[in-house]
Formats: structure tokens, sequence, C-alpha cells
């Protein structure tokens, strides 16, 4: 019964980590596909993968297209549409800024720290440094600090004396992974699992 009960959990964890990653990689390409999808006359059901490949193929022609004059107007004039709109400047500006944040030129989850929680405390976090000053809340000796939660795309936003904050020589991917995963990816994997000794 060892046996079988060591096998099943040894096959859980070869193949759920496959079969979740494939299950999402497919449900992210149908809602994808599904933006632009095309039929043909002659045709009952929309050709699969099509609108996948469209969407992909506009995004990446804004892109190119994103430095032509006459487009950055276009886009400008949204931009700051968008951005006085009493209700859709919020939700625009937290989303416009959040992908920026990973993948734009002006990267903020590139300076990975590790934080004493307080000084009379050994207790650490591990975050991401999103402002350095924050002279505009009067608190110009703090920083923001951003800590992601473990198995979860949310976190919280802490203030902290630059004091108790020690910059990380990582890189700053890895640290999310680490962080993300709880501590089982990323940062020294190969000492994953190992029981700290305690006396």
């Amino acid at each position: 019964m060892n046996v079988l009960s060591h096998n099943f959990f040894k096959g859980l964890l070869i193949l759920v980590p496959i079969v979740a990653t494939i299950y999402t990689v497919y449900r992210v390409f149908l809602f994808i596909d599904g933006l632009l999808q095309i039929q043909l006359p002659d045709m009952e059901k929309p050709i699969p993968g099509v609108g996948f490949v469209v969407t992909i193929a506009i995004i990446t022609l804004i892109g190119t297209f994103a430095s032509n004059f006459f487009v950055k107007k276009l886009f400008d004039l949204t931009d700051r549409l968008f951005a006085r709109l009493p209700l859709l400047k919020i939700l625009y500006n937290s989303i416009k800024d959040l992908i920026g944040a990973f993948v734009g030129e002006k990267k903020q989850f590139d300076k990975p720290v590790i934080v004493t929680i307080s000084p009379e405390s050994n207790m650490k976090v591990i975050g991401f440094i999103t402002r350095d000053s924050l002279d505009f809340l009067g608190i110009d000796d703090h920083v923001a600090v951003y800590i992601p939660q473990s198995y979860n795309f949310a976190g919280n936003l802490f203030l902290f004396p630059k004091a108790q904050v020690q910059p990380l020589s990582q890189d700053s991917s890895n640290v999310l992974t680490f962080l993300i995963s709880g501590g089982i990816s990323g940062i020294g994997n190969a000492n994953a699992g190992k029981q700290i000794e305690t006396r």
C-alpha cells in the first residue's frame, strides 16, 4: 500500500505541473483566439487559431508603428482622454502602470530588497522597491516596497524606513519566482525542501 501511495503521489508531482501549465496556456490561447474570430461564409465554425494569430499580429503592428508621429499623436490623445474620465482613469492608469512595471521601458519590479520588519525583530520580508522617494507624502526617509503574495497574483505595498531596507544582489525575475512560489522555486532552488536545523 505504501508503494502504491508513493507512486500515486510521485505521479501527481509529475503530472499536475504539466497539466496545469498546458491547461493555463490553452485557456489563454482560447481567450486571445476568441477576441478576433474569423468565420468564412461556407464554414459552420470559426477557424481555430486564426483569431490568436491576428490578435498577436495586430498587437505587434501597433508596437511597431507606435513611434510613428501620427500614430503616437493618436495614442497620446486616447491616453489623455482616458486619463480625464472620472471612473475610467483609475482603472486605466492602474492597468497601464502595472503592465509598464513588468514589460515597459521603465520597469518597476527590478529592485529586489530584503526588509527587516522592525529593528527589535529578526523577521524579514522580501519585496521590490517601487518608489525611492516619498517626499510627496512628507516622509523622505522612507521607501515604498511592494510585497508579492505567494501562489497569488496580488500583494501589498508597505512604507519602510530606508535603514531597514537592504538591496538584494539577485536577478529580479528569480526573486519574483521565489516569492510567488512560496520559496520553493527561484533563488537557491538546489536547497529547496531541506529542513531547517533547530536546536
